[in-house]
């Protein structure tokens, strides 16, 4: 493989723009298009856990990444996806916590958070070269969250900051006053971990300023 100067970020998240800047990257978005169903990808299958589901979701992200790449017709770079799930893995309602659908839901999500220990799954899948499969790796970190009143949740969901976060919380936010302690990857629980980031760069030979 040659050396890259860029990637193709396959995110609308800005929190994994920033990330990947800090990390000195390159990169030009490669986003869904209106047409595309990218919601439905991120449906849980029946029974399914949280690990098998994040690496379900990013590997199919990346299908579809490089399915938009061929159909542009761009210059080829390694195409990066990642997704981020939180679980409570001993809840069967909490296996897959994922985006609130309104503020019911946000308030559902953030009661069953309240004062216990949660994981943050964060898939990252890079496709290296157009004739290579993905690498992908599944950072998992642990998080305390501190105990809540319904006035605390009520006051966070009217922030507006849990809406479009899996968990309906970010962590670089308001979110990050609920949190007493973490174990683990603070950017992997924004949603791009950086060490492992680094590490599936240099495997796919990306330069980095």
């Amino acid at each position: 493989m040659n050396n890259h100067s860029f990637i193709y970020l396959a995110s609308q998240s800005p929190r994994r723009q920033e990330l990947l800047k800090q990390l000195g990257v390159q990169f030009e978005m490669l986003l869904p298009s209106p047409e595309e169903d990218s919601e439905s990808i991120e449906i849980p299958l029946p029974h399914e856990k949280a690990r098998d589901y994040v690496e379900r979701v990013t590997l199919t992200k990346s299908t579809a990444a490089l399915q938009r790449w061929k159909e542009r017709q761009l210059p080829w770079a390694p195409i990066l996806c990642a997704d981020t799930t939180v679980s409570l893995p001993d809840d069967p309602k909490g296996e897959i916590l994922g985006k609130p659908a309104d503020g019911l839901d946000a308030d559902r999500i953030l009661t069953m958070l309240s004062g216990k220990v949660h994981e943050v799954l964060t898939a990252v899948a890079i496709t290296p070269a157009l004739d290579f499969k993905p690498l992908c790796i599944v950072q998992v970190s642990k998080v305390q969250f501190a105990a809540l009143s319904e006035q605390d949740i009520a006051t966070y969901i009217a922030s507006g900051e849990p809406f479009g976060k899996a968990g309906a919380y970010g962590i670089q936010g308001l979110g990050g006053s609920l949190i007493p302690s973490i174990e683990g990857s603070y950017s992997g629980i924004m949603g791009l971990p950086l060490h492992e980031t680094r590490e599936l760069l240099n495997r796919a030979k990306v330069t980095r300023k």
